[in-house]
């Protein structure tokens, strides 16, 4: 289908909006395709995906206008940083290009990628070159046979560490290494993990594993609090807590205090973040949600096929965030008024692979 032209009345900005709870609109996760390489048991797990079809055709994508046109709403609402997300967003076709459309947009300040790493050694330089300014490589274990196991057979070590090395080689020095930490699973290697990467200049992130959608076989007593880790790298590496960068900040950071680098948690389970979340998500068939736990969104791709008029789009998504209200992590965390969570936990999500992470 041909795409419409832009036609915003108006390139001032939109007063800021503000949600129910008075949260800030900043950031964008920008799901790009919802196909990937690997098949994760926290994300997509291969007994979950009910056979072939489960992906959307190409075709069902949002074209690089599109998002464009989807960018300058989002910018005129307050978003400065955008970060593309799938699935594995490397798998989709021509993506070097779509980071630099994404890169014109003005008022986006920052644009960052989360991938599993192992196509950087082909694409690396043509994102830098692009306008890409920072990449997280997805990365659970050192060890092979876990490795294995984590990412649904698909992964190989040596070729996720081929990545980092090409993403290094292209400019990006500081980068950060998310890793989902399951009980019974991998917390037996993180230490190794992070001695590897202590000064390296790049960031480990020890995320707690969350109930994310519906087929990962989620399990509280899977999950090791970060708190627990504070403690047990503290007795190796003495560490010193940091100041947030800002309130919407995901991650609570350390640095060692011999100057080897920092490492960072991400606890949406036992220590939520809600209050200062500013992100909203598109997926890659266009339809924007308002928390990571969500279980219904908007569609706005009848707005950008149907329609030619930007204004009544940014409307849209205006009124949508202004209407948000979503605190899922509160509600189902440690302290919360079971009377306000109700049945939270058992609501029917999307999966990140839809969502983006």
């Amino acid at each position: 289908m041909t795409a419409l032209p832009i036609k915003l009345k108006s390139e001032a900005p939109v007063a800021p909006a503000l949600d129910r709870f008075k949260r800030p609109l900043r950031e964008l996760r920008l799901s790009v395709i919802d196909r990937c390489n690997f098949r994760c048991t926290y994300c997509m797990p291969a007994d979950s995906l009910q056979g072939r079809g489960v992906f959307l055709p190409l075709v069902k994508l949002l074209t690089d206008h599109e998002i464009e046109r989807l960018l300058n709403a989002f910018v005129q609402l307050g978003v400065e940083k955008v970060r593309i997300t799938g699935g594995e967003p490397l798998v989709r076709p021509g993506i070097p290009g779509l980071v630099k459309t994404i890169a014109s947009v003005p008022g986006i300040r920052d644009i960052a990628m989360t991938t599993n790493g192992v196509l950087l050694p082909r694409l690396a330089e043509d994102l830098a070159e692009a306008g890409l300014k920072r990449i997280t490589v997805s990365l659970d274990t050192l060890d092979e046979q876990v490795l294995h196991t984590m990412s649904g057979g698909k992964a190989v070590l040596e070729e996720v560490l081929a990545g980092i090395a090409a993403a290094e080689a292209a400019g990006f020095e500081r980068m950060k290494i998310n890793t989902v930490v399951q009980k019974g699973v991998n917390d037996h290697t993180i230490l190794d993990l992070l001695d590897h990467f202590r000064g390296s200049g790049h960031v480990v992130r020890l995320i707690e594993f969350m109930d994310v959608g519906n087929s990962n076989h989620w399990r509280r007593d899977e999950v090791v609090p970060s708190a627990e880790w504070v403690e047990r790298i503290n007795q190796r590496w003495p560490l010193q807590a940091l100041e947030p960068k800002r309130a919407s900040e995901t991650a609570r950071r350390y640095a060692y205090a011999d100057g080897q680098g920092e490492v960072g948690f991400i606890s949406s389970i036992t220590e939520p973040f809600c209050g200062g979340c500013s992100r909203a998500r598109i997926t890659a068939d266009g339809i924007l949600y308002t928390c990571l736990f969500a279980n219904k969104g908007t569609h706005l791709v009848p707005l950008l096929r149907q329609h030619d008029d930007d204004d009544a789009l940014l409307e849209r998504i205006r009124q949508v965030w202004l209407d948000r209200e979503d605190r899922y992590s509160e509600l189902r965390g440690p302290g919360a008024n079971p009377a306000d969570a109700g049945d939270h936990a058992n609501d029917p999500k999307v999966e990140m692979y839809r969502m983006g992470g």
